[in-house]
């Protein structure tokens, strides 16, 4: 924890970390905020979002996507207001998680697949491809738990964290955006992937919050490094000069009461030499 400094403190629950036009985004999930932050910790609120805000990207014209997980919505914020950009509810099996926006716009959104907090049996998701348009329809079925994902800088590859699989699992993307060729990009032994972020190596750093690891993975599962942590890493980006500033997000709990009453969540900084590629 040496290498890492604090760059905010007092959040509930802090998820969907991108960096943009110079500056980091995140939802305080459990806050029911999106927030703005500059690298001094200066802090702003971007939006409100009672129905938990998670997943976060961009549209090509520079209108913000916000995931909203209980009603299973994603959000755009329009010059005067948010606005429902796609209805997922009866695409999504439950609430809608993480997701990556890719360079067209185009957005891909997980989510639970059952009811994890209230200890429900496990059931598979799917993952939902929403058009820049907002037209939307399910890209792949049958994942165990979809949260964090990345798409290559060219565009042709998305890979998507299965956080009850344990493993990174990868799709060719086709030119309309529909996903094929699945394959396990990385198996994780123990480890549940949340968010994750790709770096110009090929590699990418997977937060592991019930291991409390952060974990750096190359494609076919070695690792190149392995970061402890004393609370649960939730989420990472790279951002900064160049891409070469980590972003961890971390948090004591997942029960939303104990996160607003605790207010104990963190952002932690990190330089490393290989910086951020693709998308987010």
């Amino acid at each position: 924890m040496a290498e890492f400094n604090v760059l905010l403190e007092g959040l509930a629950f802090p998820e969907g970390p991108r960096w943009h036009d110079g500056k980091l985004y995140l939802s305080d999930m459990h806050a029911h905020r999106v927030l703005r932050a500059t690298l001094d910790g200066q802090v702003s609120i971007v939006a409100e979002v009672p129905t938990w805000p998670s997943g976060l990207g961009w549209l090509p014209d520079g209108r913000m996507l916000v995931v909203s997980m209980t009603d299973r919505k994603l959000l755009r914020l329009d010059p005067d207001g948010l606005k429902v950009h796609a209805d997922l509810s009866k695409l999504a099996s439950f609430h809608c998680n993480d997701m990556v926006t890719d360079g067209a716009g185009r957005s891909y959104v997980g989510n639970f697949g059952y009811d994890l907090l209230t200890g429900a049996p496990q059931k598979p998701a799917e993952i939902v491809l929403v058009e820049p348009d907002g037209r939307a329809r399910v890209a792949a079925t049958g994942l165990d738990f979809p949260n964090g994902a990345v798409v290559t800088a060219d565009g042709r590859t998305l890979i998507v964290g299965e956080s009850m699989g344990h493993r990174l699992t990868a799709f060719s993307v086709a030119a309309d955006g529909s996903l094929g060729d699945r394959r396990v990009w990385a198996e994780l032994g123990q480890a549940v992937p949340d968010g994750i972020a790709l770096d110009a190596e090929g590699a990418i750093w997977v937060a592991s919050p019930f291991t409390r690891e952060l974990l750096r993975v190359r494609e076919g599962g070695a690792i190149a490094e392995r970061h402890e942590f004393a609370t649960m890493p939730i989420a990472c980006a790279l951002g900064g000069a160049g891409r070469r500033t980590l972003f961890v997000l971390t948090a004591d709990s997942v029960n939303p009461d104990e996160c607003r009453a605790k207010r104990s969540a963190k952002v932690w900084t990190r330089k490393v030499a290989a910086g951020g590629a693709g998308f987010p």
